[in-house]
């Protein structure tokens, strides 16, 4: 079996190959670039360097949110293009979830941390079963940083945390906990595409895939836009019902 896996969610761009289990290449960069210049690029030199045919691929792994509204869309055109060139399905990869399985092993809860701006992130919880897949503890969603603290401290484990999400609140995080934790090194700290290639490597074996017209990003929340236009709205309805 062998798919590739994009990873778009944040402010990293990375995409791999894995074939039989075995990570033939993974493509990352954090640095001031807009995904729509790099994913493809980036597709076409690893298909290159491993001297991969694209239509030897068996699927294509997106990781499918929460996250940035540009960086998820970017993501998914992408995926939802090759997977349609290609006549391949796409594996839907919770976000959340690849980055905590960055932590294979890991001995407590591990916390993916991104940041949502006005406060917030976009975090879950995750410990690992006897087979080391990631499980839900607490589920993704957003919320302020101080809400998931306090679920961390009732969780009562020792926690790993990982995200950009974890550094812009690193101060809240270091006061706030009363658990045993530690921040991921560099080298776990962001998304990468070899997480979500693995992670949707056994959800393909499990058969969840769909077709490229069926995908779609989660983003748990409304865009910017729509929130400035829903205010807006609520606004000129308030402004309406004084005035009648």
């Amino acid at each position: 079996m062998k798919l590739a896996a994009i990873e778009s969610s944040g402010l990293v761009a990375s995409v791999a190959i894995l074939s039989d289990g075995v990570l033939l290449a993974e493509y990352s960069v954090d640095y001031k670039k807009t995904h729509s210049q790099t994913l493809l690029p980036m597709f076409e030199e690893i298909v290159q360097m491993t001297e991969t045919d694209p239509k030897s691929l068996d699927a294509i792994a997106i990781s499918a949110g929460p996250g940035s509204f540009t960086g998820l869309r970017i993501g998914s055109a992408t995926a939802k293009g090759l997977g349609l060139a290609l006549d391949i399905p796409l594996v839907e990869v919770p976000t959340l979830q690849a980055m905590a399985y960055q932590a294979y092993g890991f001995a407590g809860l591990v916390c993916p941390m991104m940041d949502a701006r006005r406060g917030q992130v976009y975090t879950g919880l995750y410990g690992f079963d006897k087979e080391g897949f990631p499980t839900e503890v607490v589920s993704q969603q957003v919320c302020g940083c101080e809400e998931m603290i306090a679920r961390i401290n009732e969780a009562g484990e020792r926690v790993l945390l990982m995200g950009e999400g974890s550094d812009v609140y690193r101060q809240k995080i270091e006061e706030g906990l009363s658990v045993p934790f530690a921040f991921a090194p560099p080298h776990m700290a962001r998304q990468r595409a070899g997480a979500v290639a693995s992670l949707g490597a056994g959800l393909f074996a499990q058969g969840k895939v769909i077709s490229s017209d069926q995908h779609a990003p989660v983003y748990l929340r409304l865009s910017q836009a729509e929130r400035e236009l829903k205010e807006k709205q609520a606004a000129a309805g308030q402004q309406s019902g004084n005035g009648s």
